[in-house]
């Protein structure tokens, strides 16, 4: 059984999939398996992915077509489909340095036994420059401390995750009609149980596109109201946080809820009279998020 599986969620990205195919044939590892989660695309995806079957490669590809639903149904599907120890994320339009599976490798023998949810390592533009900062000097990185602020990690990185402790948190709920419910919810909630190993090199070169999620963040707020106050809501249920974060966490749950239209919020809230006091302020960043999203 190979260690690792590399998984793409995809959508009409035949266009750029070719790319990350390349990427993988090229690892000077071929200790992974290519699980193609299909979010239901109407381009000629499955073709390529037919062809590329056929091909002579030193590692297996497995292919998954589903309904659109979405960026975190397509993780949901591939935390459900996954058998090897350790999951990664390479988006459709990115792809792996030559010597990345090996890299996981060789950090993941590194654990000693520890009981670490992952390795944390880093995204890189194709200029050849880290995606944000790079990570702290340190053999294990707390995800929720990194969330609060407290330790100066900013930017995208790539999660290697432990699929046994994915598949406890998964799947992430969905609501309907949203599509833009961010994944990194369920690292988040894996990671309030375990640490990820530091691996300070690049895992993942990345090309975002104009339509992915990366872009147009204002009208999502407004598209997947939902899918956002859930992530806060998760947010607040964090403990021993800095005030400064729930403060901020709970604006945002406010105008997310009154997005959504939710009677209901100050009752689901994990701190009901923070959000009691928020709802005012809840209210101007609602009618910031609509008037930014219709410029």
């Amino acid at each position: 059984m190979p260690l690792l599986t590399v998984f793409t969620p995809t959508y009409n990205r035949s266009h750029t999939l070719g790319r990350t195919y390349h990427s993988l044939q090229t690892q000077t590892s071929s200790n992974f398996v290519w699980l193609i989660i299909d979010d239901g695309s109407t381009d000629d995806t499955k073709r390529l992915v037919d062809q590329w079957k056929s091909e002579d490669n030193k590692f297996e590809i497995r292919y998954c077509y589903k309904e659109n639903g979405g960026l975190h149904t397509g993780y949901n599907k591939a935390i459900e489909l996954c058998d090897t120890e350790l999951m990664v994320c390479i988006d459709s339009d990115d792809y792996m340095p030559n010597n990345a599976v090996q890299l996981i490798e060789e950090t993941w023998e590194t654990r000693d036994n520890q009981e670490v949810g992952g390795i944390i390592g880093l995204d890189y533009f194709e200029s050849g420059k880290p995606v944000g900062n790079m990570l702290p000097d340190v053999n294990v990185l707390d995800l929720v401390e990194v969330c609060f602020g407290r330790i100066d990690v900013h930017g995208d990185k790539k999660q290697v995750m432990r699929t046994d402790l994915m598949k406890m948190v998964a799947p992430m709920p969905s609501f309907e009609g949203e599509k833009n419910f961010n994944p990194y919810y369920l690292i988040l909630k894996m990671a309030q149980g375990y640490k990820f190993l530091v691996l300070n090199q690049c895992l993942c070169v990345v090309d975002y596109q104009n339509d992915g999620m990366t872009a147009n963040q204002y009208k999502q707020y407004l598209n997947s109201p939902n899918s956002f106050a859930e992530t806060r809501r998760l947010m607040l249920s964090l403990k021993n946080g800095p005030a400064k974060f729930y403060l901020k966490q709970t604006i945002h749950y406010c105008s997310s809820s009154q997005l959504a239209h939710n009677r209901n919020y100050i009752k689901e809230s994990p701190k009901p009279l923070l959000t009691v006091l928020c709802t005012p302020a809840g209210w101007l960043l609602t009618a910031y998020i609509r008037r930014k999203a219709k410029l």
